[in-house]
């Protein structure tokens, strides 16, 4: 992780000057607003990598003398048999053709979406079963 926030914040320093060479070179506005956007977007991209190495310590990875098994573990809890992204890209889809089609469609691809995307998110939450 130390050399990915290293990194980040090169690029954003790297940015922020290539914005002020272009801007005395002459160059347009827009490219001067997307550049030193560039710059502020790789900067909180290493700020938020170097904010989490600094709480969550040493990784296996920044050390010189670790093995692949130091790195082992559970990472996280993948859906092996998921429908929920199939509706919701459909329904990120027709919201956007509904863009150029008319905004009924859009109303409703968006209604299509917001449930599409309650199920995918809750889709392993189990309801509480309280005995009174």
């Amino acid at each position: 992780m130390k050399a990915s926030y290293r990194l980040f914040i090169g690029l954003s320093l790297f940015y922020a000057v290539m914005a002020v060479i272009y801007y005395a070179v002459g160059g347009e506005a827009v490219g001067i607003t997307c550049i030193s956007l560039s710059s502020g977007l790789a900067g909180i991209v290493g700020f938020y990598i170097w904010f989490n190495n600094k709480r969550m310590g040493m990784l296996p990875q920044d050390s010189q003398s670790a093995e692949i098994a130091d790195g082992a573990g559970e990472l996280g809890f993948y859906s092996p048999h998921s429908w929920w992204p199939l509706p919701v890209a459909l329904s990120a889809c027709a919201a956007g053709l509904g863009l150029l089609l008319g905004w009924w469609l859009t109303l409703i691809a968006v209604g299509a979406l917001f449930i599409s995307i309650f199920g995918f998110v809750l889709e392993y939450e189990k309801p509480s079963t309280s005995v009174h």
